[in-house]
């Protein structure tokens, strides 16, 4: 049995990974800035409120940490854990997000996207650094457009929207293409990583099964269950004149990504750990009724 220390253990990964984790018989120590209202502490899930932007509660000794938070601060919290030996010799483990906006918007037109993707590769390259000098074992994963709970900041408020009027524009020629990837697939990678040799001191990126074009996508999303809506296409030049007056709420950056390819090569993930995630469900955007990620 093993201790863990969890951040970010409240959000999307999170959801699916707990109970896996709990029911191997691990001790898990769940770390949220706010608790969820349906969550109860066991024998194997311990709920610890904290911040890694602000104040994170000393830890006990544990054997792996995971994080799911922000990578900037977990990588800053992690370096001052080891330097103060908050994190002791019993910790042997780390695994954390990052996203591929570290290599995606690396040369993006909006300063503001390429500042992001400097900021996490700084952080990756002081996590593995630091797990490197004190002999921890470190993966990270750069997942591409997360879905599956519902409450993930890219797909589900399209889908919201779609539900809410009974219709969804659809950029004509929106031909990038995208490979959303499910939480919970994301949750069976952390497993198959956490004892596998073959994955310690690497950088993965981690897509969903299935590459399609942002429109289609957006086609999956307008015409999947509960609620059927009227997919809407708009030329580009349109929808440009709209980001102009929506002030600002779409980037540039964003725009122009419409037609080029945000995909993971995820040869490395099936190679290393069997890595086989499903090809993109549109009916589970707005939450996925199996917790387990599987028919």
């Amino acid at each position: 049995m093993a201790t863990i220390l969890v951040f970010g253990a409240s959000g999307v990964v999170g959801q699916f990974l707990l109970p896996k984790l709990a029911a191997r018989g691990d001790r898990v120590l769940a770390v949220s800035r706010s608790i969820p209202t349906d969550a109860r502490a066991t024998a194997k899930i311990e709920w610890l409120r904290g911040d890694l932007c602000g104040e994170v509660p000393p830890p006990p000794p544990v054997n792996i940490v995971l994080s799911f938070g922000p990578l900037d601060a977990f990588a800053a919290w992690f370096a001052r854990a080891v330097s103060t030996h908050a994190l002791g010799a019993e910790t042997r483990r780390v695994i954390a997000l990052s996203s591929m906006s570290a290599e995606s918007k690396r040369d993006s037109i909006d300063a503001a996207e390429r500042a992001l993707s400097v900021r996490l590769r700084d952080a990756e390259t002081l996590l593995m650094g630091d797990a490197r000098e004190h002999e921890i074992d470190a993966t990270i994963f750069r997942p591409t457009l997360i879905y599956g709970t519902g409450r993930d900041r890219s797909l589900a408020p399209i889908a919201r929207f779609a539900r809410r009027w009974r219709m969804l524009p659809i950029p004509l020629g929106a031909d990038g293409l995208r490979q959303p990837v499910h939480a919970a697939d994301l949750a069976e990678a952390c497993l198959a990583a956490l004892g596998n040799e073959s994955t310690f001191a690497k950088i993965y990126p981690l897509g969903g099964g299935e590459r399609l074009r942002f429109d289609a996508m957006l086609r999956r999303i307008a015409i999947g269950p509960p609620r059927l809506a009227l997919a809407l296409p708009v030329p580009l030049t349109l929808l440009r004149v709209g980001v102009r007056l929506a002030r600002g709420r779409i980037g540039a950056g964003a725009l122009a990504r419409l037609t080029e390819p945000l995909i993971a090569d995820n040869a490395a993930a099936m190679r290393d750990f069997a890595y086989a995630p499903r090809p993109f469900r549109a009916q589970d955007v707005l939450g996925s009724a199996d917790s387990s990620g599987r028919d």
